[in-house]
């Protein structure tokens, strides 16, 4: 596998990581969308096997203090090799320094981070989009 970070965005294919959020359950994202969102953000990491993408995230953050990990995903065929241990750690590695990295886990997706040393907040808070959101989402 082929650990990518900050590659140049123009040579990803933005069709293919649709898929994969759709595959993963996250929703239809438009290409283009989730492009301009990667090119918004500090840091991407790509994950390939061979010439295909099997994983990505990528970091919102200030550049010094506050730093937020998004869209950490794994194409479902390739879940529990380790890969979204591989992206969490090469993103957190890049953000020696910074006060707070956060994220926030999928549903049902908590016990992943908590084994890979995350802790869960006591104060944290969400402004619920939807009822959807609030359902998944808050306690």
């Amino acid at each position: 596998m082929e650990v990518i970070i900050n590659p140049d965005l123009e040579t990803i294919d933005w069709k293919e990581v649709s898929e994969i959020f759709r595959q993963v359950n996250w929703g239809i994202r438009h290409p283009k969308n989730i492009e301009n969102s990667f090119k918004k953000s500090s840091i991407t990491c790509f994950i390939k096997e061979e010439d295909t993408i099997v994983g990505f995230g990528r970091t919102v953050d200030d550049g010094k203090y506050y730093a937020l990990l998004v869209d950490v995903i794994v194409h479902p065929e390739h879940q529990s090799k380790g890969i979204g241990t591989q992206i969490v750690n090469e993103l957190k590695s890049r953000l020696i320094g910074y006060n707070f990295i956060t994220l926030t886990a999928a549903p049902n997706k908590e016990g992943f981070y908590q084994k890979i040393g995350w802790e869960k907040q006591k104060s944290a808070y969400i402004f619920p989009k939807d009822d959807k959101q609030r359902l998944e989402h808050c306690e």
